[in-house]
């Protein structure tokens, strides 16, 4: 599989590092990177040598054959944007990604690389400036080369860093991560060269997709009201902050912005996540399947994928998550998005799922394919708060917060979408409605769907009148959804 526009990251352009052009001077290095024999002198500028060798001309094979670095797996790290990126240094000066296999010949590349995939518009990488060697900038590594090789050459110059970037993420990123109730980007597996990542191997880049609390089967959910905050009024990143927080979404519009792409959902996507949503007390989960049309930069999403898993249970979640990976193989759909509930309360992000889909989000685009989309919902079935018994389905992305605060948390924004009605309901949804059924029948916090929500309606009625909006044109299918109902009365 190549790979596209996205790696253009290899040759960077313009002059915001000093580093920058570095890949053009590397291939002939061999011929001038001999240790200069003891009393020759080494100029930092006159002869060829020396020309070459000046602070822009050492490369990692340098640092490398003078012992400065050695080779090994995990030793670099990059942090921008409260991300963070791990690479392993091979022996012949390239830097292996560990999340996708990918392949840089420098440091900047990568770094360009990386940046790029949180923040498109991000121009160049400031590799040596960005990339830690076992938590130390590369920089002073060259700048130690520079005082044994060159001792008597002036002082070079620090590298120039864009705007923010003095700022990044310190190593203890992931405990602060921990303290802030922050969910941290699961490990990734060793994976295979992306050339031969499969559909099914790309499903599995979102590790778990979750974002609540995992609290014990049948745990109910507090109902204590949450009051949504502005996005404005959060500021810097804060551990006092509840991780629960709502945070109201932010339109386009309002910040001169174009979305920066479109998405198409299917009306059974939204009966089935729905009806999952409806079930329990507890908040659900699951992902989104469609594809991803670069030409036309339509995300459409064709197909949900509820969790029939509890929260916490990690045994289960692994299952469920392969035959779901199977599932997404099998019907040539790649994964595009995930799904969680919030049962009565708005649906609204919170600082937790903001942070879980940047997460995703910068998994799905460093899955080896360019920019794609990860596309989240979150349906609140039971607030009272929505206009009627229709549930309410809210859609969002994350933007990387901006580079010169990068240890604000992400901006939630509202991403308009078309809805396309089904012509009719399939089997699948059908048979995921019924096995739905069947794997909360008994549980603890299964709705009990024969009290009243409201002064003149049941849950059942709730669950219909929602469901109502979401169904196909053919009304054929009506009778099975009753006896789908008649399971749930007796389930409850």
């Amino acid at each position: 599989m190549s790979h596209p526009a996205a790696l253009a990251a290899a040759s960077p352009g313009g002059d915001e590092c000093l580093e920058e052009d570095e890949d053009e001077l590397e291939p002939g290095l061999d011929e001038v990177e001999a240790e200069p024999e003891a009393g020759s002198g080494v100029k930092a500028a006159g002869g060829t040598r020396g020309a070459v060798l000046t602070r822009r001309g050492i490369t990692l094979r340098v640092l490398l054959r003078d012992g400065l670095l050695e080779p090994a797996r995990g030793v670099l790290s990059i942090y921008y944007l409260g991300k963070k990126f791990v690479g392993d240094l091979g022996a012949d000066g390239t830097i292996t990604w560990q999340e996708t296999g990918q392949v840089f010949n420098s440091p900047s590349a990568w770094a360009t690389h990386c940046k790029r995939l949180v923040n498109p518009a991000k121009k160049s990488g400031c590799g040596w400036a960005s990339v830690r060697y076992k938590g130390q900038k590369l920089d002073q590594y060259k700048a130690a080369w520079l005082r044994k090789h060159q001792p008597n050459a002036p002082p070079a110059e620090e590298s120039l860093a864009s705007e923010g970037e003095e700022e990044e993420m310190p190593e203890e990123e992931e405990e602060e991560a921990t303290r802030e109730g922050r969910a941290p980007v699961p490990e990734p597996a060793a994976t295979k060269k992306p050339e031969e990542k499969s559909k099914k191997q790309q499903s599995k880049s979102l590790a778990e997709p979750a974002g609540m609390d995992h609290g014990p089967p049948g745990k109910r959910l507090e109902t204590k009201p949450r009051v949504p905050v502005r996005y404005c009024t959060l500021g810097t990143r804060d551990s006092a902050r509840n991780p629960q927080t709502l945070v109201e979404v932010t339109s386009f519009a309002t910040i001169n912005k174009f979305q920066p792409f479109n998405v198409a959902i299917s009306s059974n996507v939204l009966l089935l996540l729905d009806f999952h949503s409806h079930l329990t007390r507890s908040e659900v989960v699951g992902y989104l399947g469609g594809r991803w049309d670069t030409n036309t930069q339509l995300l459409t999403v064709l197909r949900a994928f509820p969790c029939r898993t509890r929260l916490g249970d990690a045994e289960a979640a692994g299952a469920v998550e392969e035959e779901i990976c199977q599932s997404l193989f099998l019907r040539g759909l790649s994964l595009v998005g995930w799904y969680h509930s919030h049962p009565f309360g708005p649906a609204l992000p919170s600082l937790h799922d903001i942070d879980a889909q940047m997460d995703y989000q910068l998994k799905l685009q460093g899955s080896g394919n360019g920019f794609q989309p990860c596309l989240a919902l979150i349906c609140g079935p039971y607030y009272h708060g929505n206009p009627g018994v229709e549930s309410k389905i809210a859609p969002f992305w994350v933007m990387p917060p901006p580079e010169q605060r990068p240890n604000d948390y992400g901006i939630p924004m509202d991403v308009e979408v078309a809805y396309i009605q089904d012509g009719f309901l399939t089997n699948d949804v059908l048979q995921e409605m019924t096995l739905l059924v069947e794997f909360y029948k008994g549980a603890p916090d299964l709705v009990k769907f024969q009290e009243l929500w409201s002064q003149d309606q049941t849950y059942l009625d709730k669950l219909k009148g929602s469901l109502a909006s979401r169904t196909p044109k053919d009304q054929s299918f009506t009778h099975i959804l009753e006896q789908i109902y008649s399971l749930l009365k007796l389930s409850s």
